[in-house]
């Protein structure tokens, strides 16, 4: 049965097939040759996998997200990043950054960052005089923040498979990393401007222009603050938070911006549904996917392989951070999420790892897989955006890749990284 669950899901995904089919099938099919258990396990499983309140946050999160972006707030974001850092030597890669770090607080998805803020930001890039297979990788590495900066999609899923966890302190626990994140881009950004003579040296703004372009900006700012504050205050549940997420993001369209009408919204709806559906199938089809794993005490068989290489918890999370890299170049990142806590979060307790920092170390790794060939979906979506061949751009980002990288290993390494802001607020004792 192990043997027919992984053979068929690897053939699958090297055919091509998509990854929430490539799941479901392998485990119907597993089920089929084995002949112990009920098929009725399958739609059990698969609803069971969706019958869940806190995920409910998800559909919500997109949604609002999706209402922000129809409600033209990457001008605002924009013209307050350009004013901050724009002036510097490759000032618009800068901003391109700093507007994705800006965009991950609402948005809480790496494709949503891509396909919204960051097909503008790597035309005005172009515009600005940077080589265009450049200036879209540059977008595509900045979006790979938008599921670090709480609200998060994949740590609502991560936190639903790991009970060791939860949302509010995974939130949380993301915040440096993220702010880390746009630092070593910005930083890269700046050697490569220098190198590749991108940008020039021009006058900053004066503090007048830019008070004004963060006025203009702060209802968007005001969003991520409300949702973490009010989770944190217990006014309202994760769940709740992203309902609040979604009437805040209609009351901006509707009565700040008022770029937002009834067409628009239904729009809007007709998006986000779709968005949510493709995302809700893979983590149906992972559920039954992940069952069958524990069913075949897969996870206790992964640990007690690791455990018997080392004792070293510093060791433990280097070998479990270039397995989960390599799975995270071939698999999606929630239905990798659900596949492998699983069998790798129980390591954390073995080993003595505080479990905010394997989750964060995990989602971290998993969520630079996005933007890593031959199966990076912010990758594609960038390649689709931006009129540009997918390994144009695959070249292009190597080195921003290498940036995250140094990121991911400081977060392996200094456990304090993911775990000073929740312990500020009792989440990390």
């Amino acid at each position: 049965m192990s043997a027919v669950l992984g053979i068929v899901f690897v053939v699958a995904l090297a055919l091509g097939v998509p990854i929430a089919l490539a799941m479901g099938g392998a485990g119907m099919l597993a089920l089929v040759v084995d002949g112990n258990l009920s098929l009725l396990s399958v739609p059990q499983r698969f609803f069971d996998g969706i019958n869940s309140f806190p995920l409910m946050a998800v559909p919500f999160f997109i949604l609002a997200a999706d209402l922000m972006t129809a409600s033209g707030i990457t001008t605002a974001l924009l013209r307050f990043a350009g004013a901050m850092v724009g002036h510097v030597r490759g000032g618009m890669g800068h901003v391109n950054v700093v507007t994705s770090v800006m965009f991950a607080g609402i948005s809480g998805s790496a494709l949503a960052d891509a396909a919204g803020p960051g097909a503008v930001e790597t035309r005005m890039m172009v515009r600005s005089g940077y080589d265009k297979p450049y200036a879209a990788a540059l977008s595509a590495a900045t979006a790979v923040i938008g599921p670090i900066i709480p609200p998060s999609i994949v740590m609502v899923i991560y936190a639903l498979t790991d009970s060791r966890v939860t949302v509010a302190g995974l939130f949380l626990a993301g915040v440096v990393p993220g702010l880390l994140m746009g630092a070593a881009l910005m930083g890269m950004n700046h050697y490569l401007s220098i190198k590749r003579g991108y940008g020039t040296v021009g006058v900053a703004p004066a503090w007048g222009v830019r008070l004004r372009a963060l006025w203009r900006a702060m209802p968007v700012l005001l969003m991520p603050a409300i949702i973490i504050m009010g989770i944190l205050t217990g006014v309202f549940t994760p769940t709740e938070a992203s309902a609040v997420a979604v009437f805040y993001a209609l009351f901006i369209g509707l009565f700040i911006t008022r770029t937002l009408n009834a067409r628009l919204i239904g729009k809007v709806l007709l998006q986000s549904g779709l968005v949510t559906s493709a995302a809700l199938i893979i983590v149906s089809m992972a559920s039954l996917f992940a069952w069958l794993l524990t069913l075949l005490q897969i996870p206790q068989t992964i640990g007690a392989a690791i455990g018997g290489l080392t004792t070293d918890p510093v060791a433990i999370m280097l070998i479990v951070m270039v397995f989960v890299l390599v799975c995270g170049l071939f698999i999606d990142t929630l239905p990798a999420v659900i596949i492998l806590v699983p069998v790798l979060a129980p390591l954390s307790d073995q080993f003595g790892i505080h479990p905010l920092h394997f989750a964060m170390a995990i989602v971290l790794n998993l969520t630079i897989g996005l933007a890593t060939p031959p199966v990076g979906g912010v990758l594609f979506v960038m390649s689709s955006v931006a009129r540009i061949k997918l390994e144009a751009l695959t070249r292009a980002i190597l080195p921003l890749l290498a940036s995250l990288l140094v990121v991911l290993l400081a977060v392996v390494l200094v456990p304090s990284l993911s775990t000073f802001v929740p312990s500020l607020f009792g989440y990390a004792r």
